[in-house]
C-alpha cells in the first residue's frame, strides 16, 4: 500500500514538475484550423502569443505541453489567417473623405440629384461635396452635365467626384472659384466643353486643380475619422494597410493619432508626388515606427480607363482619335526615378493604360539597371502590352493589383479596349508568373474595404451573382493560396516588411484574425458570405463580431 502511494505521489510530482516547467505566455489559441502563409503554407492547430509576438505555432498536444496561459481561447475549429494587408488603399484619404455625400452604388444621375438635395440640407460645409458615381453603371453611361446642379444650386458650389477619383462634375459656382472658363488649358488633364460650352466634368489634372479650392477638414475632425476608417477595417479583417499617396501633413495627423488618439492599424505610407518633399526624404530615407512606416512616393502616370484618363499606345476602341494622356512629362518620372535609386524608398507609380505602363517601366529600367532588391511597384498594371512583361521578371518590378478592378471593370472594359488588349489587361496570373509573387489591395475607397471580395475575384473571376459564368478572362484567376498569399505575406513583402509581418511564425507580431469559413476549401458561393469573427493585433483583440 505504501508503495502505491508512493508511487502516486512521484507521479503529481513529475506531472506538477511539468507543469510548473511550462511557459507562462499571455495568450494560448487552440482547437483552430490556423494557416499559418508560411513558405509551405503550414496548416497548424495552435498558437502561443507572448508581448504581442508569436511565441510557437504547432498542434494542440504540442503547444499545451510547452505553454500554459491564462488566456485560452478555444477556436472550435474556427479558421485563422494572418491579418489581411491592403496593399493600395487610401486609408487617409477615405477617412477624411466621411464628411462627403456618399455616391457609391447610383444608378442614375437622377438618383444622384435626390441625394444631394438631402446632403445639402445639412452639409457641414459650404461645399457640396460627393464622391463615389460611376456614369458606367447607369442607363445612360454618358458623363452628366451640370445644368441641372447650376439651377438647384447657383449660389454654392458643388464638386461630385467619380469613384475611381480621377473625374468630377462640378456646377459653375465651382467652376467659376477655381478660375476655369472655356479658355483654360491644363496639362495632363481635359476639361470638357460641348458646343463651345463647359459641361462641368474635368478629368485627372483639371480635377486636381479645382479641388484645390475644396477647404480642408479640421485635424482633430480629421484624426476622429482616422478612428471611424480603423474601425471599418478591423471589421473587414485589415491589420494593414498600405495608404497611397500621402501628405506630410497626414502622416503627422497619423503619429500623433497612433500616439494619442487610439489609432491602432498599421499603415505602410507612400508620400504623394510632390517634388517639395524630395530632397528632405531622400537624405533621410524611410521612416520606421512601430505602426507606421513611410517607405516611397506614389506617382500617378496617367488616370483610369473608366474615364477613358488612361493612357494608351493605340484609340480607344469606343472614341475613335482619343488615347488619354500622360499626367506629367516623362523628364519629371526620370528625374525621381534618377534621385530615389540612390536610396532606400520605393519608387511606386499608378500605371492603367499599355502607353503608361510602357513608359514608367522604361524610365524604372534605365536606372535599376538590372536584378535588384529595390521593390520598386506599379500600382495597377492594368493594361500591359504583350512585349511589356518582360520588364517586370527583369528588373524586378512589383505588379501590385487591385482583384476587384477586374470584376468591376469586366462589363465595359472590352468596350474600352477591344478584343485583343483586353487579353492582356487585369493579367494577375501572368504578372504573378513574370516575379513569382504578387502584392493584392483593393484601391478602397474607389472600391469596397473588404478583403473578402478581393479574395473572392482574384479566385473566381466573377461578381457576386456569378457572373460570367465561366469566368472573365478565367486564365488570370489566382489559385486560393495564390490570392491569400498576395493578401498577406507578399503584401508584407512588398513593403519590406515580411520579418515582422504576414505570417504566422516564431517572432513576428501576432496580427491574425478568426474567420467562420474556411476560404481554402469551401464552395465558391460560401466565400462572400464569410464573416470576420475577430482581428487581433499585436495580440490585442481590436475586434470581435457581436
Amino acid at each position: 500500500m505504501l508503495q502505491k502511494s508512493m508511487a502516486y505521489l512521484l507521479i503529481f510530482a513529475i506531472v506538477l514538475s511539468a507543469c510548473n516547467n511550462k511557459k507562462q505566455v499571455s495568450t494560448i489559441i487552440q482547437h483552430a484550423t490556423i494557416y499559418t502563409a508560411d513558405s509551405n503554407f503550414t496548416v497548424a492547430q495552435a498558437m502561443a502569443i507572448n508581448d504581442g509576438k508569436i511565441v510557437a505555432v504547432g498542434s494542440d498536444s504540442a503547444i499545451n505541453a510547452l505553454y500554459s496561459s491564462k488566456e485560452v481561447i478555444d477556436g472550435t475549429g474556427k479558421t485563422i489567417f494572418p491579418g489581411f494587408i491592403d496593399a493600395h488603399c487610401h486609408f487617409t484619404g477615405y477617412a477624411t473623405d466621411m464628411w462627403k455625400c456618399n455616391l457609391v452604388g447610383t444608378t442614375s444621375f437622377n438618383e444622384i440629384i435626390e441625394k444631394l438635395k438631402v446632403y445639402s440640407t445639412n452639409a457641414p460645409m459650404e461645399w457640396i461635396y460627393g464622391r463615389g458615381w460611376d456614369q458606367n453603371d447607369w442607363a445612360d453611361k454618358q458623363y452628366p452635365n451640370k445644368a441641372i446642379l447650376d439651377s438647384l444650386f447657383p449660389n454654392r458650389p458643388v464638386f461630385l467626384k467619380r469613384v475611381d477619383g480621377h473625374a468630377a462634375l462640378l456646377n459653375q459656382k465651382a467652376l467659376t472659384l477655381a478660375g476655369i472658363d472655356v479658355t483654360t488649358k491644363i496639362p495632363g488633364g481635359d476639361i470638357e466643353q460641348k458646343n463651345g460650352a463647359l459641361t462641368g466634368i474635368l478629368v485627372d489634372n483639371a480635377m486636381h486643380f479645382a479641388e484645390k479650392k475644396v477647404p480642408n477638414i479640421s485635424d482633430s475632425l480629421a484624426k476622429k475619422y482616422f478612428n471611424d476608417a480603423q474601425a471599418y477595417c478591423f471589421a473587414a479583417g485589415l491589420t494593414g494597410v498600405h495608404d497611397c499617396g500621402v501628405s506630410e501633413h497626414n502622416i503627422d495627423l497619423v503619429k500623433d493619432a497612433q500616439a494619442n488618439n487610439g489609432l491602432k492599424m498599421k499603415i505602410f505610407a507612400l508620400l504623394s508626388d510632390d517634388t517639395t518633399y524630395y530632397e528632405k526624404w531622400a537624405k533621410s530615407g524611410p521612416l520606421k515606427m512601430e505602426r507606421l512606416h513611410v517607405g516611397g512616393f506614389k506617382f500617378y502616370a496617367d488616370g483610369a480607363l473608366g474615364s477613358r484618363g488612361a493612357c494608351l499606345l493605340h484609340d480607344y476602341s469606343d472614341k475613335a482619335g482619343w488615347k488619354g494622356f500622360l499626367l506629367n512629362t516623362l523628364p519629371h518620372f526620370e528625374k525621381a526615378a534618377q534621385l530615389f535609386a540612390n536610396t532606400d524608398l520605393q519608387m511606386c507609380t499608378h500605371a492603367i493604360g499599355d502607353s503608361g505602363n510602357r513608359a514608367i517601366l522604361n524610365i524604372y529600367a534605365n536606372v535599376l539597371k538590372g536584378k535588384n532588391d529595390k521593390r520598386w511597384r506599379i500600382e495597377h498594371a492594368q493594361v500591359v502590352d504583350a512585349s511589356d512583361f518582360h520588364y517586370f521578371t527583369d528588373y524586378n518590378i512589383i505588379p501590385s493589383v487591385q482583384p476587384t478592378h477586374a470584376t468591376s471593370d469586366m462589363y465595359w472594359a472590352t468596350d474600352r479596349l477591344g478584343a485583343e488588349r483586353i487579353k492582356n489587361a487585369y493579367a494577375f496570373k501572368k504578372l504573378l508568373q513574370t516575379n513569382g509573387w504578387i502584392p493584392l489591395g483593393t484601391d478602397f475607397p474607389v472600391e469596397y474595404i473588404e478583403p473578402i471580395k478581393t479574395f473572392y475575384a482574384a479566385v473566381t473571376r466573377q461578381d457576386s451573382k456569378g457572373y460570367p459564368a465561366a469566368g472573365f478572362e478565367m486564365e488570370n484567376a489566382l489559385s486560393r493560396k495564390e490570392a491569400i498569399y498576395g493578401m498577406t505575406i507578399w503584401a508584407a513583402k512588398s513593403a519590406f516588411e515580411e520579418k515582422e509581418k504576414g505570417s504566422l511564425e516564431k517572432g513576428k507580431a501576432a496580427d491574425f484574425i478568426m474567420l467562420d469559413t474556411d476560404l481554402m476549401t469551401c464552395n465558391k458561393n460560401a466565400i462572400l458570405q464569410t464573416n470576420v469573427l475577430g482581428t487581433w493585433v499585436n495580440g490585442e483583440k481590436v475586434y470581435s463580431k457581436k
